[in-house]
């Protein structure tokens, strides 16, 4: 059976997702981020979580093998982030965005959680690559809504 690209893209689109910006620093000492909704929860023990990176990707070089980075979970509120972070060519922080976590990765203000990660592993999947990240810091906001996305569009609770 062949499936047909944009058939499976739509199918896929129907799983609801938040919304994350994972963020590291260039090797030219950059804050980068990208905006990103292929996270999840892998272990508790030890506390691991990965994200999807699309081999394509304008920053690959990046965030294909950072020994820290973060992964932030974007609030209601901050939908202007995963707009700006999505666009290729737009990957660079803005400084008000953000602060430096303890291992040096960009943490963006304000998201309704942030993991710290040191690199763990990656396995190459198709036409990403998989980044699975052992959390070694993390910070919640006590309040606030997620930012969710859901057939191609941002949505809300109700």
């Amino acid at each position: 059976m062949s499936l047909d690209g944009r058939e499976l893209r739509n199918a896929l689109g129907r799983f609801a997702t938040g919304v994350t910006v994972v963020t590291a620093v260039s090797d030219k000492g950059q804050a980068l981020g990208m905006t990103a909704n292929s996270f999840s929860s892998v272990s508790l023990d030890p506390p691991l979580v990965l994200w999807s990176l699309q081999n394509n990707s304008d920053v690959y070089e990046t965030f294909s093998r950072p020994q820290h980075y973060a992964i932030n979970v974007l609030s209601s509120e901050q939908q202007a982030y995963s707009n700006q972070y999505a666009r290729k060519g737009q990957h660079v922080l803005e400084e008000a965005h953000y602060r430096l976590g303890k291992y040096g990765a960009p943490i963006i203000r304000h998201a309704l959680a942030t993991f710290e990660c040191e690199l763990y592993a990656t396995h190459e999947a198709g036409d990403h690559l998989i980044i699975i990240g052992r959390v070694t810091e993390m910070h919640q906001r006590p309040t606030g809504e997620p930012l969710l996305f859901y057939c191609g569009r941002y949505r809300e609770l109700h």
